[in-house]
């Protein structure tokens, strides 16, 4: 298009000297050389608002031309801002997301076979398996661990305990802690009754010892506590059962409002917290389950991820609530980072342009506008013939009949 405007022009000008030399060749010669000689102006005109855009108009230093390599700074900060103004702006991004089916999209792509669509997902789980076996850093390790360690020690512990004890107890699952118990003081005393005997026997005088009253005192004591054990085995609304679980519940509202009872379980918490074996249960509890992970995710075999991934998206796709809160959230996530980082941007787009030697932006500029520039003067050398000829023709037809004598 440069090259058909500048022979446009180089016609203009051979047509130009054609009539003057010929002038009299034709009667029509006069209107040629008016078209030619305005054309000539109106193409040489516009190539010079054209070259002077962008770069000196033949190498002369004319004021005011190269505008865009003179002024690429400002132009860089233009732009970045206009960019800002009118498209980073929290209101305005949202305004554009407020019918997006953000999650809409993401459901879908979840839900996709592995072998259709964008060969991306594909390699999903390979590279989050990657991504994890490479948090094998000790510095990792110890970031986990004063997480873990921060968040235990920020946390009531007396609180929780007294939830799992009454949510046991609703549930009636102590009965099988009582039961065990009971069990376990059955065994104990059958394995201790030997050693029940001889203390009792060590308390009794010899006249008594003589009499063998030990040993029937020995015997009654423990087939009593043996009968009161099986007795609460046996009865679910055993007395003994029912002092224990008000026992419970009494130990839970103290945990909840006593802060003696509530200072005990903290110190408790608070020794296991300073356990040198607490940080090696942490870091092991880590590493076992970041392999775990790696391993899985790694495996071409396995397919958990995708698996999950499918059953995630069909949930999001299924639940109109669920869509409409993640649509939500990304919304704001969105306008966020555009309030959040709009300046940001504006630094990189502006720092960019500037870095740009000045051919660089004339060439980018130049090509982005490309062909319209070199219609710009082919408009020129045309509309500027046109005007001319009527310029011709006014003075021939009006201005030349009046005058004359």
């Amino acid at each position: 298009m440069r090259l058909f405007a500048t022979l446009l022009l180089a016609a203009m000008a051979v047509l130009f000297i054609v009539c003057l030399i010929w002038p009299r060749a034709h009667p029509a010669m006069p209107w040629l050389r008016a078209f030619a000689e305005a054309a000539m102006v109106g193409g040489l005109a516009d190539w010079f608002a054209v070259t002077a855009l962008f770069r000196r108009p033949l190498g002369l230093p004319i004021p005011h031309t190269a505008i865009i390599p003179e002024q690429k700074d400002r132009l860089g900060e233009t732009l970045a801002q206009f960019m800002k103004d009118n498209f980073l702006q929290p209101r305005v991004v949202a305004r554009r997301l407020d019918d997006a089916d953000l999650a809409g999209i993401i459901a879908r792509w979840l839900m996709a076979p592995d072998g259709s669509g964008p060969r991306r997902k594909r390699g999903l789980a390979p590279l989050i398996g990657q991504l994890v076996d490479g948090l094998d850093d000790p510095s990792v390790a110890r970031a986990v661990e004063d997480l873990a360690r921060g968040r235990l020690q920020s946390m009531r512990l007396s609180p929780v305990v007294a939830d799992a004890v009454d949510t046991l107890v609703a549930g009636g699952r102590h009965e099988a802690l009582i039961d065990a118990a009971v069990e376990w003081g059955l065994a104990t005393v059958v394995d201790e009754a030997p050693h029940i005997r001889g203390m009792v026997t060590e308390r009794t005088n010899w006249l008594l010892r003589l009499a063998g009253a030990d040993e029937s005192m020995s015997s009654t004591m423990i087939s009593s506590v043996q009968r009161l054990l099986v007795e609460i085995r046996h009865d679910p609304q055993h007395p003994v059962r029912v002092k224990l679980v008000g026992a419970i519940r009494n130990w839970t509202f103290d945990l909840r409002h006593l802060p003696e009872a509530q200072a005990r379980v903290e110190g408790f918490k608070d020794d296991l917290l300073a356990n040198p074996a607490m940080s090696g249960w942490v870091t092991g509890l880590w590493d076992a389950a970041r392999s775990a992970l790696a391993s899985s995710l790694k495996d071409p075999n396995g397919n958990r991820l995708g698996s999950a991934l499918v059953s995630l998206g069909t949930r999001i796709d299924g639940d109109p609530a669920l869509k409409a809160g993640i649509n939500t959230a990304l919304r704001r996530a969105v306008a966020g980072l555009a309030n959040t980082h709009g300046d940001d941007i504006v630094k990189l787009v502006s720092d960019t342009v500037r870095g740009w030697d000045a051919e660089t932006v004339t060439d980018k500029v130049e090509q982005a506008v490309g062909r319209d520039l070199q219609f710009i003067r082919i408009n020129g050398t045309l509309i500027g013939g046109t005007i001319g000829l009527a310029i011709h023709a006014v003075a021939y037809f009006v201005l030349v009949p009046r005058w004359a004598p």
